[in-house]
Protein backbone atom coordinates (compact mmCIF):
# COMPACT_ATOMS: atom_id res chain seq x y z
CA UNK A 1 0.00 0.00 0.00
CA UNK A 2 1.30 3.46 -0.92
CA UNK A 3 2.52 5.76 1.81
CA UNK A 4 0.55 9.02 2.01
CA UNK A 5 1.70 12.65 2.20
CA UNK A 6 -1.08 15.13 2.99
CA UNK A 7 -0.45 18.75 2.00
CA UNK A 8 -2.38 21.47 3.83
CA UNK A 9 -3.39 24.52 1.82
CA UNK A 10 -5.80 27.42 1.87
CA UNK A 11 -8.74 26.70 -0.42
CA UNK A 12 -8.32 29.69 -2.76
CA UNK A 13 -7.50 28.89 -6.39
CA UNK A 14 -4.06 30.46 -6.07
CA UNK A 15 -3.18 28.60 -2.86
CA UNK A 16 -4.30 25.31 -4.41
CA UNK A 17 -2.32 25.99 -7.60
CA UNK A 18 0.77 26.63 -5.47
CA UNK A 19 0.25 23.48 -3.38
CA UNK A 20 -0.18 21.55 -6.65
CA UNK A 21 3.39 22.50 -7.60
CA UNK A 22 4.66 20.67 -4.50
CA UNK A 23 2.23 17.77 -5.05
CA UNK A 24 3.34 17.31 -8.66
CA UNK A 25 7.00 17.33 -7.68
CA UNK A 26 6.48 14.68 -4.99
CA UNK A 27 4.39 12.47 -7.28
CA UNK A 28 7.07 12.62 -9.98
CA UNK A 29 10.12 12.27 -7.74
CA UNK A 30 8.60 9.75 -5.31
CA UNK A 31 5.90 7.67 -7.03
CA UNK A 32 5.83 5.34 -4.06
CA UNK A 33 3.88 8.01 -2.17
CA UNK A 34 0.24 8.92 -2.59
CA UNK A 35 0.00 12.73 -2.29
CA UNK A 36 -3.27 14.48 -1.42
CA UNK A 37 -4.30 18.08 -0.79
CA UNK A 38 -6.21 19.06 2.35
CA UNK A 39 -7.97 22.37 1.65
CA UNK A 40 -9.17 24.68 4.40
CA UNK A 41 -10.53 28.19 4.86
CA UNK A 42 -8.51 30.36 7.25
CA UNK A 43 -9.67 33.30 9.37
CA UNK A 44 -7.86 35.60 6.95
CA UNK A 45 -10.01 34.21 4.12
CA UNK A 46 -13.29 34.49 6.04
CA UNK A 47 -12.99 38.06 7.35
CA UNK A 48 -12.96 40.34 4.31
CA UNK A 49 -14.68 43.48 5.59
CA UNK A 50 -11.66 44.71 7.56
CA UNK A 51 -7.97 45.17 6.81
CA UNK A 52 -5.48 42.54 7.97
CA UNK A 53 -3.97 45.06 10.41
CA UNK A 54 -7.37 45.39 12.11
CA UNK A 55 -7.96 41.65 12.53
CA UNK A 56 -4.57 40.37 13.60
CA UNK A 57 -2.19 40.48 10.65
CA UNK A 58 -1.00 37.88 8.17
CA UNK A 59 -0.79 35.18 10.85
CA UNK A 60 -4.52 34.67 10.32
CA UNK A 61 -3.68 32.87 7.07
CA UNK A 62 -1.63 30.14 8.78
CA UNK A 63 -3.17 29.31 12.19
CA UNK A 64 -5.53 26.64 10.83
CA UNK A 65 -2.72 25.12 8.76
CA UNK A 66 -0.41 25.01 11.79
CA UNK A 67 -3.13 23.32 13.86
CA UNK A 68 -3.63 20.67 11.17
CA UNK A 69 0.10 19.87 11.32
CA UNK A 70 0.05 19.65 15.12
CA UNK A 71 -2.98 17.33 15.02
CA UNK A 72 -1.37 15.13 12.33
CA UNK A 73 -4.22 15.84 9.89
CA UNK A 74 -1.58 17.04 7.41
CA UNK A 75 2.12 16.39 6.87
CA UNK A 76 3.13 19.55 4.99
CA UNK A 77 1.82 23.09 4.58
CA UNK A 78 2.49 25.26 1.52
CA UNK A 79 2.47 29.02 2.05
CA UNK A 80 3.13 32.14 0.04
CA UNK A 81 6.22 33.22 1.96
CA UNK A 82 5.03 36.81 2.19
CA UNK A 83 2.00 35.56 4.21
CA UNK A 84 4.13 33.60 6.68
CA UNK A 85 4.69 35.37 10.03
CA UNK A 86 8.28 36.39 10.75
CA UNK A 87 8.42 34.08 13.76
CA UNK A 88 7.77 30.43 12.89
CA UNK A 89 7.27 27.79 15.64
CA UNK A 90 10.51 25.87 16.18
CA UNK A 91 8.60 22.56 16.11
CA UNK A 92 7.03 23.48 12.72
CA UNK A 93 10.14 24.47 10.76
CA UNK A 94 10.23 25.74 7.19
CA UNK A 95 11.89 22.91 5.28
CA UNK A 96 12.83 25.00 2.26
CA UNK A 97 11.80 27.48 -0.42
CA UNK A 98 10.67 27.15 -4.03
CA UNK A 99 12.29 28.78 -7.04
CA UNK A 100 11.12 32.38 -7.05
CA UNK A 101 8.39 33.41 -9.47
CA UNK A 102 8.35 37.03 -10.71
CA UNK A 103 8.77 39.11 -7.52
CA UNK A 104 7.41 42.40 -8.89
CA UNK A 105 4.08 44.11 -8.31
CA UNK A 106 1.88 44.93 -11.28
CA UNK A 107 -0.95 47.22 -12.30
CA UNK A 108 -4.06 45.55 -13.70
CA UNK A 109 -6.62 47.57 -15.68
CA UNK A 110 -10.26 46.64 -16.39
CA UNK A 111 -10.82 44.43 -19.42
CA UNK A 112 -10.69 46.52 -22.58
CA UNK A 113 -8.87 49.46 -20.97
CA UNK A 114 -5.43 50.53 -22.10
CA UNK A 115 -4.74 53.43 -19.73
CA UNK A 116 -5.37 54.30 -16.11
CA UNK A 117 -8.40 56.53 -15.49
CA UNK A 118 -7.11 59.17 -13.03
CA UNK A 119 -10.67 59.81 -11.80
CA UNK A 120 -11.11 56.26 -10.50
CA UNK A 121 -9.25 54.83 -7.48
CA UNK A 122 -6.56 52.16 -7.57
CA UNK A 123 -7.50 49.17 -5.44
CA UNK A 124 -5.19 47.68 -2.83
CA UNK A 125 -5.39 46.86 0.87
CA UNK A 126 -1.61 46.70 1.28
CA UNK A 127 -0.13 49.67 3.20
CA UNK A 128 3.19 48.93 1.45
CA UNK A 129 1.65 49.23 -2.01
CA UNK A 130 -0.49 52.19 -0.96
CA UNK A 131 2.53 54.23 0.13
CA UNK A 132 4.44 53.53 -3.08
CA UNK A 133 1.41 54.05 -5.35
CA UNK A 134 0.98 57.48 -3.79
CA UNK A 135 4.41 58.37 -5.13
CA UNK A 136 3.86 56.82 -8.57
CA UNK A 137 0.35 58.23 -9.03
CA UNK A 138 0.12 61.28 -6.74
CA UNK A 139 -3.21 62.38 -8.26
CA UNK A 140 -4.95 59.02 -7.88
CA UNK A 141 -7.07 57.90 -4.96
CA UNK A 142 -6.42 54.52 -3.35
CA UNK A 143 -9.32 52.33 -2.24
CA UNK A 144 -9.25 49.15 -0.11
CA UNK A 145 -10.02 45.86 -1.84
CA UNK A 146 -9.68 42.37 -0.32
CA UNK A 147 -10.58 38.84 -1.37
CA UNK A 148 -8.87 36.31 -3.61
CA UNK A 149 -7.44 37.33 -6.99
CA UNK A 150 -10.50 36.31 -9.02
CA UNK A 151 -12.82 38.20 -6.65
CA UNK A 152 -10.67 41.32 -6.99
CA UNK A 153 -10.57 41.04 -10.78
CA UNK A 154 -14.35 40.70 -10.85
CA UNK A 155 -14.73 43.86 -8.75
CA UNK A 156 -12.34 45.65 -11.10
CA UNK A 157 -14.12 44.57 -14.28
CA UNK A 158 -17.49 45.47 -12.77
CA UNK A 159 -16.34 49.07 -12.24
CA UNK A 160 -15.51 48.87 -8.55
CA UNK A 161 -12.19 50.66 -9.12
CA UNK A 162 -10.02 51.95 -11.95
CA UNK A 163 -7.12 49.53 -11.50
CA UNK A 164 -5.65 46.97 -9.11
CA UNK A 165 -2.14 46.64 -7.70
CA UNK A 166 -1.29 42.94 -7.36
CA UNK A 167 1.67 40.58 -7.16
CA UNK A 168 2.85 39.34 -10.55
CA UNK A 169 3.53 35.85 -9.17
CA UNK A 170 -0.11 35.14 -8.34
CA UNK A 171 -1.31 36.11 -11.81
CA UNK A 172 1.44 34.05 -13.47
CA UNK A 173 0.66 30.95 -11.39
CA UNK A 174 -3.05 31.23 -12.26
CA UNK A 175 -2.34 31.62 -15.97
CA UNK A 176 -3.51 35.24 -15.91
CA UNK A 177 -0.34 36.96 -17.13
CA UNK A 178 -2.37 38.54 -19.94
CA UNK A 179 -4.12 40.73 -17.34
CA UNK A 180 -0.88 42.53 -16.46
CA UNK A 181 -1.04 46.10 -17.80
CA UNK A 182 2.16 47.40 -16.23
CA UNK A 183 5.00 45.54 -14.55
CA UNK A 184 6.54 47.82 -11.93
CA UNK A 185 10.31 47.70 -11.63
CA UNK A 186 11.79 46.88 -8.22
CA UNK A 187 12.94 50.49 -8.07
CA UNK A 188 9.41 51.78 -8.69
CA UNK A 189 7.76 49.49 -6.13
CA UNK A 190 9.81 47.38 -3.71
CA UNK A 191 7.92 44.11 -3.14
CA UNK A 192 6.95 42.47 0.11
CA UNK A 193 9.63 40.31 1.72
CA UNK A 194 9.41 36.84 0.19
CA UNK A 195 7.01 37.81 -2.61
CA UNK A 196 6.98 35.14 -5.32
CA UNK A 197 8.55 32.44 -3.10
CA UNK A 198 6.71 29.42 -1.69
CA UNK A 199 7.61 28.12 1.78
CA UNK A 200 7.07 24.47 2.71
CA UNK A 201 6.48 23.89 6.42
CA UNK A 202 6.25 20.62 8.34
CA UNK A 203 6.73 18.94 11.69
CA UNK A 204 10.31 18.37 12.81
CA UNK A 205 10.19 14.64 11.98
CA UNK A 206 9.33 15.07 8.29
CA UNK A 207 12.05 13.96 5.87
CA UNK A 208 13.03 17.20 4.11
CA UNK A 209 15.16 15.17 1.69
CA UNK A 210 11.97 14.19 -0.14
CA UNK A 211 11.77 17.76 -1.44
CA UNK A 212 15.47 18.39 -2.04
CA UNK A 213 15.01 18.81 -5.80
CA UNK A 214 12.10 21.21 -5.36
CA UNK A 215 13.92 23.68 -3.15
CA UNK A 216 16.00 26.52 -4.59
CA UNK A 217 19.19 27.64 -2.85
CA UNK A 218 19.14 31.25 -4.07
CA UNK A 219 15.50 31.66 -3.03
CA UNK A 220 16.59 30.49 0.41
CA UNK A 221 19.27 33.18 0.62
CA UNK A 222 16.77 35.79 -0.58
CA UNK A 223 14.22 34.68 1.99
CA UNK A 224 16.79 34.88 4.78
CA UNK A 225 17.94 38.39 3.89
CA UNK A 226 14.50 39.89 3.30
CA UNK A 227 12.88 38.35 6.37
CA UNK A 228 15.88 39.24 8.54
CA UNK A 229 15.48 42.88 7.48
CA UNK A 230 11.77 42.95 8.37
CA UNK A 231 12.27 40.98 11.59
CA UNK A 232 15.04 43.31 12.78
CA UNK A 233 12.79 46.31 12.19
CA UNK A 234 10.13 44.69 14.34
CA UNK A 235 8.22 42.28 12.09
CA UNK A 236 4.82 43.76 11.36
CA UNK A 237 5.88 47.21 12.55
CA UNK A 238 3.44 50.09 12.26
CA UNK A 239 5.09 51.54 9.14
CA UNK A 240 4.87 49.69 5.80
CA UNK A 241 8.07 47.75 5.15
CA UNK A 242 9.38 46.17 1.93
CA UNK A 243 12.52 44.24 0.98
CA UNK A 244 14.02 42.62 -2.09
CA UNK A 245 17.34 40.77 -2.39
CA UNK A 246 18.88 40.46 -5.86
CA UNK A 247 21.35 37.57 -6.21
CA UNK A 248 24.29 38.27 -8.55
CA UNK A 249 26.52 35.20 -8.60
CA UNK A 250 27.91 34.87 -5.09
CA UNK A 251 26.90 38.41 -4.10
CA UNK A 252 23.58 39.80 -2.96
CA UNK A 253 22.17 43.34 -3.09
CA UNK A 254 19.40 43.89 -0.55
CA UNK A 255 17.06 46.85 -1.00
CA UNK A 256 14.88 47.84 1.93
CA UNK A 257 12.07 50.36 2.20
CA UNK A 258 10.22 51.92 5.10
CA UNK A 259 7.27 54.23 4.37
CA UNK A 260 5.65 56.66 6.77
CA UNK A 261 2.04 56.81 5.61
CA UNK A 262 0.42 60.21 5.77
CA UNK A 263 3.73 62.03 6.09
CA UNK A 264 4.55 61.04 2.51
CA UNK A 265 8.06 59.99 3.42
CA UNK A 266 9.48 56.84 1.83
CA UNK A 267 13.00 55.90 2.86
CA UNK A 268 14.87 53.38 0.71
CA UNK A 269 18.42 52.04 1.00
CA UNK A 270 20.51 49.18 -0.41
CA UNK A 271 23.44 47.18 0.90
CA UNK A 272 25.62 44.47 -0.68
CA UNK A 273 27.35 41.42 0.79
CA UNK A 274 28.17 37.77 -0.04
CA UNK A 275 24.89 35.86 -0.23
CA UNK A 276 26.09 33.47 2.48
CA UNK A 277 25.83 36.45 4.85
CA UNK A 278 22.13 36.92 4.03
CA UNK A 279 20.90 36.94 7.63
CA UNK A 280 23.52 39.46 8.76
CA UNK A 281 22.93 41.59 5.65
CA UNK A 282 19.25 41.98 6.55
CA UNK A 283 20.16 42.97 10.09
CA UNK A 284 22.80 45.47 8.99
CA UNK A 285 20.49 47.16 6.51
CA UNK A 286 17.69 47.38 9.09
CA UNK A 287 20.07 48.99 11.57
CA UNK A 288 20.83 51.71 9.00
CA UNK A 289 17.17 52.71 9.11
Amino acid sequence: MNKIIRIGTRESLLAVAQAELVKQYLETAHPEYKVTLVKMKTAGDRILDRSLDQIGGKGLFVKELDLALYEHRTDLSVHSLKDLPMEVPTDLPVLGYSRREAPQDVLVLPLGCTRLDPHKPVGTSSPRRRAQLAQLYPDCQICPVRGNILTRLQKLDNGGCGALALAAAGLVRLGLSHRISRLFTIDEMVPAAGQGILAVQAREDFDAGLLAGFFDADAGWQAQAERSFVRTLGGGCTSPVAAYAAVCGERMILTGLVAEEGAGGVKKMSLEAPKQEAEQLGMRLAERF
